[in-house]
């Protein structure tokens, strides 16, 4: 569809440009102009969308989730991270289908779109039917391998890596184990050998808790990055999710080796992991992205509500209001979060660039007085200001709607899942 936007407050998230009032249209799947003034051409509209003095900005990058993990929402709360991972989540886990996965990750999708989130990395079970699902509801999406000692094998990985990269319009893999503790030595050894053969970048759970840290310096006689780091397994980059009990020796192997952190705040908060040291990383030229974690360790898939955490809990750590200010928070959210997917024609508002746009509302009392529109986004925004979900050129969530797909039916798939699970 060929689409215009008029009227319009225009954040492109390019360094050292302001909002501006102008136009933006969509040809296709990708943005074919952006400006202050009505473009020159005789391109036929499908839609012209008067914004009203809304604001136009790159969609929100969730850069560490578990979407199937809907199912066990609210269900094993207040728990400490290893409790509720091996006391409640995983015998469950043993129990669901490709087609649970399938389907819970279609509810994972409509609660993104709500939030303006156009694009997930997604680390979970059954990576083929997860990639389907993503592609059938037109979502944007990197699978993250989960390789663990529990399976599957290291041959299966570069399958899947070969075979999922390039199966769905919208989706690739990459290639990833779940976490030091849920892996032995030699099969970390056998993927740095496979990461070095395709020169790949690695993604894994990492420094998410003390105890995990002491545990692996207990069995090493090092951290996990520095652990990971003497097996190769960091030598082409990659990401790390969580990063929150680091040292500074770590960190100097983070910048050295190209690696970004991913924090999950309200995840860390609620299994109380501890708080990340973002600022520290900033300060070290470390990129950081954000991410929601599973929706059963968050619960909600919010990019606004990880926005405020992660500032407000830098802030605190810090004991320093100006820490990790609103604008690096944007930031975040949509330039470094497409860094991490590597997907280059995400990350800001462009000509040429993929028309993965949102809209956000300013006509709500949590806008008003309109004084400085990223820090009202940051510090006073929610769900509610997202009135336009647009991935790929398509919209899929507008005006409280979603677009193509019957929610309801998708609500009663989840229950009947969890029925079985429970």
């Amino acid at each position: 569809m060929n689409i215009r936007f008029y009227n319009a407050r225009i954040l492109t998230m390019k360094d050292n440009e302001d909002i501006f009032e102008g136009e933006l249209v969509v040809r296709d799947n990708r943005i074919e102009y952006i400006g202050t003034t009505p473009m020159e051409s005789e391109l036929s509209y499908d839609r012209e969308i008067d914004c009203k003095g809304n604001l136009l900005m790159p969609g929100f990058k969730d850069a560490h989730t578990h979407s199937g993990m809907t199912a066990f929402r609210s269900l094993a709360d207040d728990l400490n991270l290893q409790d509720w991972l091996n006391n409640e989540i995983f015998p469950r886990e043993a129990k669901m289908t490709d087609d649970d996965c399938y389907k819970l990750t279609r509810l994972a999708v409509l609660e993104y779109l709500t939030s303006g989130i156009t694009a997930v990395e997604d680390m979970y079970l059954t990576p083929d039917s997860i990639g389907r699902a993503f592609n059938d509801m037109g979502m944007r999406a990197e699978i993250v391998s989960g390789l663990n000692k529990f399976g599957p094998t290291v041959e299966v990985l570069e399958e899947r890596y070969n075979e999922l990269n390039g199966k769905y319009p919208l989706v690739g893999f990459k290639m990833g184990v779940h976490a030091e503790y849920t892996c032995d030595k030699d099969l970390l050894i056998r993927v740095s050998e496979l990461i070095h053969k395709y020169k790949a970048p690695l993604y894994v759970h990492m420094s998410e808790t003390k105890q995990e840290v002491e545990e692996c310096i207990d069995r090493y006689g090092m951290t996990p990055v520095a652990f990971f780091d003497s097996l190769g397994l960091f030598d082409f980059g990659g990401v790390i999710y969580h990063g929150v009990w680091t040292t500074i020796e770590d960190m100097i192997i983070l910048k050295n080796r190209n690696i970004s952190v991913v924090s999950n705040p309200a995840s860390n908060a609620k299994l109380a992991s501890g708080i990340a040291p973002i600022s520290e990383y900033l300060k070290r030229g470390i990129p950081v992205a954000l991410g929601t974690d599973g929706p059963s360790s968050n619960n909600a898939l919010d990019m606004f509500r990880e926005m405020y955490l992660v500032t407000a809990l830098a802030k605190l750590k810090e004991m320093d209001p100006t820490a990790v200010p609103a604008e690096e928070v944007l930031k975040m959210a949509t330039v470094n979060g497409s860094l991490t997917l590597e997907h280059k024609d995400t990350d800001v508002l462009d000509k040429g660039k993929l028309a993965d746009i949102i809209m956000i509302d300013l006509h709500q009392p949590n806008m008003q007085p309109i004084l400085n529109i990223p820090k009202n986004i940051v510090y006073s925004g929610s769900k509610i200001n997202i009135k336009m979900t647009m991935i790929d050129g398509k919209i899929l969530y507008e005006n409280g709607e979603f677009i193509g797909v019957d929610a309801d039916e998708i609500y009663r798939d989840a229950e009947k899942i969890m029925e079985r699970l429970k």
